[in-house]
């Protein structure tokens, strides 16, 4: 399977593929500051949980490279940073990191300093990819052989450093023997099934259908799919998954099915500090997703328009959620606090 560079650290500065242009193209965009880190996750041109927060943490470092001031500057640095995008909980974990590991280090001199933050930003690139393919392992054997895998949004190696969480149970099955195949959900508004997971995976040359989402339910009725995997922005402490906008309904769909509807994402996706998903802040993007399709219009002019990004599934539908430490399930107030340790 060949590697997807999502974002590098480089002498020139943060390099990230531009998720926005793909499948058409495959263009790389040099962000030089932490204001241009700070843009390319609230313009999503990096997306994806666990990605945005290892941007986030080289845009941190970016930052404390450029500064004449670090006790200054970190603060406001983190700040701008946190205010790009508010519900996936790995950006915050991210900058809360490098935040603490300066706290731990100002007392060393400038340069030492900034040393140690940008190498604990590179850290978390690696380890990053490390525990996707430790999630993989964990959830590969869930997967049933020969048959269908319903995936939604892109939880792939794009929403990653790399391999991926949803993406990487696929991978990891696959890598196992399986003979498996895939169904992509397209993931209005902004396509990123369509757009990215249907690439990545043909890339892989990994068996794949698109399907709009309005076809899960169809599919899911069939007998033909075995699992759904997807994976989170926001975990609650009682299970509740916040992911992409359309996942709860697929996971109600699952059940009503009997289809097992797994959850695959790394600890830092947890916030054990929230009880249950209706503490999960909601992300309200653009009217112009809904109402333009790569940049038509679709739409009335005029229309008002709704877009969260988000949703929540409660925890009752969700069959298991798959981490790098192992595999949690229901009683999750139970399973999940003793993964965490």
């Amino acid at each position: 399977m060949q590697r997807i560079e999502t974002i590098e650290w480089t002498a020139a500065g943060v390099v990230m593929i531009d998720q926005t242009r793909l499948p058409r193209e495959t263009v790389f965009v040099t962000c030089r500051n932490y204001l241009d880190v700070a843009d390319a996750i609230r313009n999503m041109i990096i997306r994806g949980a666990p990605a945005i927060g290892v941007a986030a943490a080289m845009g941190v470092a970016l930052g404390a490279l450029q500064s004449n001031n670090l006790e200054a500057d970190i603060p406001l640095i983190c700040e701008t940073l946190a205010k790009t995008r508010p519900t996936a909980v790995n950006l915050f974990w991210a900058i809360d990191r490098m935040r603490r590991l300066y706290e731990d280090v100002k007392h060393l001199s400038a340069q030492e300093i900034r040393d140690t933050l940008v190498a604990e930003a590179q850290a978390m690139r690696a380890n990053d990819i490390a525990t996707n393919q430790a999630i993989g392992r964990n959830g590969a054997p869930l997967v049933p052989d020969g048959k269908t895998v319903l995936t939604h949004c892109n939880a792939g190696a794009l929403a990653t450093a790399g391999f991926g969480t949803a993406l990487g149970v696929i991978r990891a099955a696959v890598e196992m023997g399986k003979k498996i195949d895939v169904f992509a959900d397209e993931t209005r508004p902004f396509l990123q099934g369509a757009r990215l997971t249907a690439w990545e995976l043909m890339r892989d040359g990994i068996d794949t259908t698109l399907i709009t989402d309005n076809m899960a339910g169809h599919f899911l009725k069939s007998g033909r799919i075995g699992c759904v995997v997807v994976g989170a922005d926001r975990i609650a402490a009682n299970g509740d998954v916040a992911n992409k906008v359309g996942t709860y309904g697929v996971a109600v769909l699952a059940k009503e099915n009997n289809v097992p509807f797994y959850v695959a994402a790394p600890i830092s996706t947890l916030d054990l500090t929230l009880r249950s998903g209706d503490e999960i802040p909601i992300e309200e993007r653009a009217a112009s997703e809904v109402t333009h399709v790569q940049g038509v219009n679709v739409a009335p002019d005029g229309i008002r328009v709704a877009n969260p990004a988000f949703d929540v599934t409660p925890n009752r539908y969700v069959s298991a959620i798959i981490t790098e430490r192992g595999v949690a399930r229901a009683p999750y107030s139970e399973s999940l606090p003793a993964l965490v340790g």
